[in-house]
């Protein structure tokens, strides 16, 4: 059964429901230093869950759908399963279309990925008009949308085990 928000809010240890769980970041390096704040967010919230981490890097925002979908190829090949997906990148609009397809077509790779293996994804691709606005997003001591995209995985994560259970 699905519980309301403050039904779960009372959940006695973070790491409930998460035990062994192994949490795939990608991450998209276009923008380092934005990069390293939107990591930095996710990770620590992954590992104050208490789960395993593995991060992968790849150029831009447009590569994390597909090296994801790589990546869980990879792991059911080798039996290392991958229990959810934090998808990290900044996309900043500028002069041509380019910034609607690179946010459109990322988002939508996520989902559909999220979708196609029923794997709780965290979507953590910033999509602004400027790096001012990104950098509100993506500091850990503002908007921490690193932090809240793991927090997303995590809590579809735990939806998961338990309706499995």
């Amino acid at each position: 059964m699905v519980t309301t928000r403050k039904e779960s809010a009372g959940d006695a240890s973070l790491n409930a429901g998460l035990e062994g769980a192994r949490v795939l970041i990608v991450e998209g390096r276009y923008y380092e230093a934005l990069a390293d704040e939107l990591l930095a967010g996710a990770r620590a919230v992954l590992e104050a869950a208490g789960v395993e981490v593995e991060v992968i890097t790849v150029p831009g925002a447009l590569e994390v759908p597909i090296a994801a979908e790589i990546a869980l190829e990879a792991a059911e090949i080798t039996g290392n399963a991958v229990d959810a997906v934090v998808g990290l990148g900044v996309v900043i609009r500028g002069e041509t279309y380019h910034f609607e397809i690179v946010a459109g077509e990322s988002a939508r790779g996520l989902m559909d990925l999220g979708m196609a293996h029923a794997l709780p994804v965290g979507n953590g691709i910033l999509t602004v008009d400027t790096e001012a606005q990104a950098w509100e997003r993506a500091r850990i001591s503002e908007g921490n949308k690193g932090g809240g995209a793991a927090e997303a995985a995590l809590t579809l994560l735990r939806l998961r085990r338990r309706l499995e259970a």
